[in-house]
């Protein structure tokens, strides 16, 4: 019955094949869907995503919000028999206004796509992670994204104006301005970011832009220990410099990539032209690592940072050493205060040791987010008990630290029993209650975050 009126509705842009729906019961992490999609609906406008909510509302009828599926927590795979919607057909750019500093957007675009729009207009969005060349701004925004330029630039929230959200009652709200002052009551917008589209689903963002860096300069250091370069990522802060990027790879990950088995930072500055060679010297005064490269110029410090954009793949090259095809990959996500980075690490190295796990590490130093990997071999049942137990590990020091037990990545699956080493039964209950009220049927993306 649900299957032909969805098809009498959307024709070929819905579709049931197992092998279709076996795709969208992944994503990136190593959390499994424990229920297949009905389906999966592609809507190509507001209109539509409107009526699937209201059907799915009136038919009591799960629905899972995807864009390309990157997640790391469990935030994007289904839990339930219910629908699968997908956001790859509404991916347009609907306004770019450089004068009032944003873009309007669909959410199944791709933050690639869209800086490379927006650079022939000398602006660029700041946001970004290590999947931006297939995340997209609807993802982004269900999972409050970061990335390496977060040190400066900050996560997703800080870079939304405004949001059009279908709610789990089927109502379309229109939140935000498109003005960089907006005091308009209260900030729903930033309630939706970061709410895994359990709470409504976006269809249209109103984002920040940032006038495109006239040039830049880079440079990489090496480091026999991560104190030292946590400590030299301080002092270029405390020199009033703010890095546009200060990320790091451990010894391991960095002879992976082909880069020395040393600590490795790869620290970027903004500049203006002509003052490349200026910034470039005070920066190598300051760093008292082994800097190894350098680079002027945007692109030149763009193509420095990229053997730290593999890190995804040394994690799988490592993992692949020990375990052949059949490893599971779990990638962690804390974040704890900058000057708390060196003792995050060693506990969390110490915590590796104790659980006979392996581990595998780099992160956003910049702005204190780390990104401990474990792995196991599939169908081993020990090794996937002691990830487990890693994971909880690791959020556990970070809390300790006066961290959080996700900086970007979210809480999904993987980190819902997390929550309560953080948050205290009071904030969740009010959490619980803004849920409800959003989702009274509680159908949108359920069992992820509470």
């Amino acid at each position: 019955m649900y299957v032909d009126k969805l098809r009498r509705r959307f024709g070929g842009r819905f579709i049931d094949d197992e092998a279709v729906l076996s795709l969208y019961s992944k994503e990136a992490s190593f959390e499994e869907a424990t229920a297949k999609p009905l389906g999966v609906v592609y809507p190509v406008d507001e209109g539509e995503v409107q009526y699937l909510v209201k059907w799915a509302y009136e038919e009591g009828m799960p629905i899972f919000a995807q864009g390309s599926a990157t997640s790391l927590s469990g935030n994007a795979v289904p839990t339930k028999r219910g629908l699968v919607v997908s956001f790859e057909k509404m991916n347009k750019i609907v306004e770019v206004n450089p004068t009032d500093s944003y873009v309007v957007v669909e959410p199944g675009i791709r933050l690639e796509e869209l800086n490379v729009e927006l650079a022939f207009h000398g602006v660029f969005f700041p946001v970004d992670p290590g999947s931006i060349r297939s995340a997209t701004v609807g993802g982004a925004i269900a999972n409050g994204a970061g990335g390496m330029r977060g040190a400066k630039y900050g996560t997703m929230r800080d870079w939304v104006l405004g949001l059009n959200v279908v709610t789990g009652r089927g109502d379309l709200l229109r939140l935000g301005c498109r003005t960089l002052k907006c005091r308009n009551g209260y900030d729903l917008v930033r309630l939706i970011v970061g709410s895994e589209g359990t709470l409504g689903l976006v269809t249209q963002a109103v984002l920040r832009v940032a006038p495109l860096p006239e040039s830049a300069v880079a440079l990489l250091a090496y480091y026999d220990e991560l104190g030292r370069l946590v400590e030299d990522v301080v002092k270029v802060r405390a020199s009033r410099i703010w890095p546009l990027f200060a990320e790091f790879l451990g010894p391991a990950e960095a002879e992976e990539v082909g880069l020395r088995p040393k600590y490795a930072l790869f620290l970027g500055i903004d500049v203006n032209k002509g003052a490349e060679g200026s910034v470039l010297a005070k920066l190598k005064k300051l760093v008292v690592g082994e800097v190894a490269a350098e680079a002027q110029g945007w692109d030149s410090a763009m193509e420095l940072l990229e053997p730290r954009r593999r890190l995804y793949p040394a994690h799988i090259a490592l993992m692949q050493r020990q375990v052949g095809n059949e490893g599971v990959l779990v990638i962690e996500d804390v974040v704890v205060p900058v000057s708390r980075l060196p003792e995050a690490a060693s506990r969390i190295v110490k915590l590796a040791e104790e659980l006979k796990t392996p581990l595998s590490m780099g992160g956003h130093v910049g702005d204190g987010n780390l990104h401990p990997v474990t792995w196991f071999k599939r169908g081993d049942v020990e090794g996937a008990r002691r990830a487990r137990a890693f994971v909880e590990g690791v959020a556990k020091i970070a809390v300790e630290l006066g961290g959080s037990v996700s900086a970007e990545h979210g809480i999904g699956t993987l980190k819902r029993d997390l929550l309560r080493l953080e948050l205290d039964e009071k904030v969740l209950e009010y959490m619980r209650g803004l849920k409800s009220f959003f989702d009274p049927k509680g159908i949108l993306n359920p069992g992820k975050i509470l």
